[in-house]
Parts: C-alpha cells; structure tokens; sequence
C-alpha cells in the first residue's frame, strides 16, 4: 500500500520549486538559534531583495531536484546547516547577497549546552566595575580577577575555552558580563548557486574597504612600472613628457645651451657665481652698485638665518636656548662685515 502524502507537504514542494526556478541566485541559510521575533524582523527587512521560506532539508531536496537542480549541489549546501531556509534572489548576485545576510549577525551571550564558535580568549584589562561579589564570580569560571585601584581587573590573558568546547555552568553569563557575547546568531549564509557555480561563505566574505586599497596599489605600482619602461599610454603620457621635458631641461642647463627656457637659470646661475666671486675681493676693489649686491645678499642670509634661529629656539629645549643666541650674535657679526 502506496502511503498517503499530506497535502501541505506536496503544496511546499510546489511551492519551492517555483522558488527556485525563478531565482537566479539560489542560496541556503542557516536560522538556528534565531528567536522568532527576531526572524520575523529580519524577513521583513529582507523581502524587498529576496524571498525565505523555511522547510525540511527533505522538502527542499524534493524540489531542488524536481527544479532540474544537481542533487549533489544541495547536499553539499545543507552540510553545515542545522535549520535550513531557501533564499532566492533575481536582483543580487552571490557577493551582495553575502553581504545583506551578513547584516542581519548579532552576538549573543552563549547558554550552558552552546559551542565555542572559536576560542575564547579574555584579554587583560580594566572592565571598570566597581568591587564586589563578581570578583569570585569571575575568579570562579577561571578568569583571573582582582580589585586594583578601585576597580575589577582582569590580570591576565587567558584562554577559558577552545573552539568546539562546550559552554557549562555560568560561563556564558559571566563572559556576558564584561562584554564578550561570542554566540553570533542571525540568517547564516551556508553557501549559494549562481550560474552553475557554487559559492562558499569564505569565498564571499571580501573585506571591500581593503579590496579597493589593494586595487588602489595595484594601479599606482602598474602606472609607475610603465612610466619607468617609457610604455606610451593616454594615461603615461602627461607624466612621460613632464619628466623628459624636467630632464631635457636639466641637461641644457649643464651644457649652458641658451634658450628662452633656460636662459633665465643661466642668468640668475651667472648673477650668483659673480656675487661669490666679489665677496671673496678685498671692499676697496668693488665699485659701489656691487658693493650694495653684496650687503643685500648678506643681510638677506642674516634674515634667514635668525628666522631659522627663532623657529628652532621655538622647537629647542630650554637649555638649548643660551647656545641659539651665541649663533645669532655670530651671524650679526657676518652683516656687519657686509654693511
């Protein structure tokens, strides 16, 4: 005798394979530990992007495979998955998906019978508690705790569960207690289907805020092995030719090639080289224009050089201030010489 199937059991399978065939990304959530309440806030936060119905690994099964699905996709996708729920989504693709899923995570304070997602480590600290009974309670659970100055301290860095360890006693509670909640419940993304392809969680867990700082340095390292291989691009060409105009320039300037570019530098090179070779004459030998020169120059590096003696008396320690003002004297004396 053929057992009778319940109708609701035929009008959910119904039901999720016209899911599952109007989606283009397909993906099972984990919802496990997810209060009600909460669940019904998070779908409706959802919708507007993409459709959850919660079923019986075997229903969705039944209909992953009448969809014309590969029985094997699915069951790889339910192998972390305790309460399983079928999301489907025209308008994300698996990436984005990830990252609204990953909205809906909170970390709760774990209860006895909770496992150690990861371990559980309490750093040294100051939880800023006034003294009281929850020094022995904390002392209780192994974590090390002591009243300094006034206040509940942890001593030190301990490890009080690894992962896969499971949470006894008040634990969890006293964890809860000075801020660690190392239970994350919310819509856990198990994996997606896209294209053909299936996609795992740690695949598409990107760190965007690094992803385009990496690609930022991607395209600087790229532009600077171009320009320094000389590749003409629309993007390298505004930098090559500054750079061979600069050098161009450079290399006239040392030739002492007259140009209208360079005659300026030439001209002022010229004025400075005769204004060095005066200065070392005897007063008596310059006529008196560029005797004038040269006590503009000089009180012009006085200037400077008192400017530069003030700003490091600002920045110097105290002690340093009696020697500062000995160089000042001396460059007072330079300008006198020039005067």
């Amino acid at each position: 005798m053929i057992p009778k199937v319940a109708s609701w059991k035929k009008d959910t399978v119904s039901s999720l394979k016209e899911q599952l065939e109007s989606g283009t990304t397909i993906a099972i959530i984990d919802i496990h530990g997810v209060p009600a309440d909460s669940m019904l806030g998070m779908r409706a936060g959802l919708r507007e992007n993409m459709r959850i119905q919660v079923a019986k690994k075997t229903l969705i099964s039944l209909a992953w495979e009448a969809s014309g699905h590969d029985g094997n996709d699915i069951a790889s996708l339910f192998d972390s998955a305790v309460q399983p729920a079928l999301v489907c989504t025209e308008s994300l693709n698996s990436f984005e998906l990830f990252t609204e899923l990953k909205k809906t995570e909170a970390g709760r304070a774990a209860k006895p019978g909770d496992i150690a997602p990861h371990d559980i480590i309490v750093e040294k600290f100051d939880t800023g508690m006034p003294p009281g009974p929850i020094v022995g309670e904390l002392n209780s659970v192994g974590i090390p705790a002591k009243i300094l100055k006034g206040s509940v301290q942890i001593q030190k860095t301990t490890t009080v569960l690894k992962e896969g360890d499971v949470f006894e006693g008040d634990m969890g509670m006293m964890l809860s207690k000075i801020g660690i909640n190392p239970i994350v419940t919310g819509l856990r993304l198990c994996g997606t289907l896209e294209d053909g392809t299936i996609f795992n969680p740690e695949t598409l867990d990107i760190d965007y805020q690094q992803f385009e700082q990496d690609l930022i340095g991607f395209a600087a390292g790229a532009f600077n092995l171009a320009c320094n291989v000389s590749w003409f691009t629309s993007q390298t060409m505004p930098t090559l030719l500054t750079k061979a105009s600069t050098e161009a320039l450079a290399v006239a300037l040392e030739a002492a090639i007259a140009t209208v570019a360079t005659l300026p530098h030439l001209v002022a090179r010229a004025h400075a080289s005769a204004i060095g070779v005066a200065g070392a004459l005897d007063p008596s030998a310059l006529d008196e224009e560029l005797s004038q020169m040269l006590g503009a120059a000089a009180t012009a590096a006085v200037s400077a050089a008192e400017s530069s003696a003030v700003q490091s008396a600002d920045d110097a320690p105290a002690e340093a201030e009696e020697e500062e003002d000995d160089e000042e004297a001396a460059f007072g004396g330079l300008g006198d010489l020039f005067g």
